[in-house]
């Protein structure tokens, strides 16, 4: 990576993990997952649906915690999984400590859900009179922009992002965002506020709203007609007079949220910071891994690596046992109507070597198109994580240690 950022990361040819499936390319910088939770302040879990995304910033962020780290993980993702891994009932705005973690090394772990429309409000309680702020709450435009608007999830994650790491309260900060293409939107927060305030429209509105009478109207009349059948969608018959009351009551904030959205997006990019992108061995996700990477990359952010989750692989005393050879036997014995449980497992083994063998060429796709990403792959087990046991486990197999043949089965890999 352009950046030059080794934090976390192997050295080419160093130690495959034991309980991760074995990076074909052997020049191919493996993942360092517990000296990039030893160093980093904040780590970034991105990926597309469905790869396990969250099930790893969470067993990171656990894993943190118990080898001495204070660590929050925020979610962006509105699903409940976060909460329901880690025995929680739910999770909300505020970071709530999370029971059964074991704290003897120092650490604890807190978890939080991003309430978007809770934190667009504290900002405005906090950074406005209380007579303009509740003019603000109040006001229809408002509440759409602050629930639904287009951009709104991302930019309040910034806020959210900024608001816990200025507290100093915790060591480490592990974010879950949503799938790849709004994880985007995530890095492009800043310019899409910036557009949004420094946009025709409410330049527009900003200038008659100081002016009053019939220039106004004539003014909002004018910057209104491009944009006036969307939004009167959006917030109804009374549109003029809440965007005009809207920008007049916010229209003090906008450097505040400019320059706040600069300092965290500052802070995405600085000595700290990881990104650690998330995928399965699967084409979509695979590209999906390459254009973030890409992304990451064009804008100078600190890549950690990949995470490719949920590889199947053939132990080594089955390598030999080809898909022909195992076909081959599955039909003979078939034939004979003999061992119809040894003939069925023949058939799933040769299955297994297809797949397998299906998903390295997919991998070494990847590998091929960015030899200097630090990588590691973890297996596909057996059961799905539903408790803090389960994400002990995933976090063992992410750092490369040995773990017990039950808890492999009962650890990761189907949750988001």
């Amino acid at each position: 990576m352009s950046n030059g950022r080794t934090s976390g990361l192997a050295t080419v040819g160093a130690r495959v993990p034991p309980s991760a499936s074995t990076v074909s390319a052997p020049t191919v910088p493996v993942l360092d997952v517990d000296a990039m939770l030893g160093s980093e302040k904040i780590i970034v879990c991105c990926g597309s649906g469905g790869v396990g995304k969250t099930t790893v910033a969470a067993a990171l962020a656990l894993r943190a915690a118990e080898r001495g780290r204070r660590t929050v993980v925020l979610t962006i993702d509105p699903a409940r999984r976060l909460a329901q891994s880690m025995g929680l009932t739910e999770l909300d705005n505020n970071p709530r400590e999370v029971v059964g973690v074991d704290c003897s090394a120092g650490g604890h772990l807190d978890a939080m859900m991003l309430d978007m429309k809770r934190t667009f409000d504290e900002i405005v309680l906090a950074h406005a009179t209380p007579e303009r702020a509740q003019q603000l709450l109040d006001n229809p435009f408002y509440q759409s922009l602050s629930s639904s608007f287009a951009g709104t999830q991302e930019y309040m994650a910034m806020e959210k992002l900024g608001q816990l790491d200025a507290t100093g309260e915790w060591d480490l900060i592990v974010v879950d965002t949503p799938p790849t293409r709004s994880a985007l939107d995530f890095l492009d927060a800043p310019n899409r506020l910036s557009a949004f305030l420094d946009g025709r429209l409410l330049r527009l509105l900003l200038a008659p709203a100081k002016a009053g009478g019939k220039m106004y109207l004539k003014v909002v009349n004018v910057g209104l007609g491009v944009f006036g059948r969307i939004l009167t969608k959006i917030i109804g018959a009374q549109l003029l007079a809440d965007v005009s009351q809207f920008v007049a009551a916010l229209e003090t904030m906008f450097g505040g949220f400019r320059q706040r959205a600069d300092q965290t997006y500052q802070l995405l990019g600085a000595p700290g910071t990881s990104f650690v992108v998330v995928a399965a061995p699967e084409a979509a996700a695979l590209r999906e891994a390459s254009y973030f990477v890409d992304r990451l990359d064009a804008d100078g952010m600190p890549l950690a690596g990949l995470v490719v989750n949920r590889v199947h692989s053939v132990g080594p005393a089955a390598r030999g046992l080809t898909v022909e050879r195992s076909l081959a036997a599955a039909e003979t014995l078939g034939e004979h109507a003999e061992h119809p449980l040894a003939t069925a497992v023949l058939r799933i083994h040769a299955e297994r070597v297809r797949l397998a063998t299906r998903e390295q060429r997919l991998r070494d796709r990847f590998t091929s198109a960015h030899p200097d990403t630090p990588l590691v792959e973890v297996d596909a087990f057996a059961g799905d994580v539903h408790d803090l046991d389960g994400l002990r486990a995933v976090g063992a197999v992410l750092a490369g240690d040995d773990i017990p043949e039950h808890a492999h089965d009962a650890a990761l890999g189907q949750t988001d």
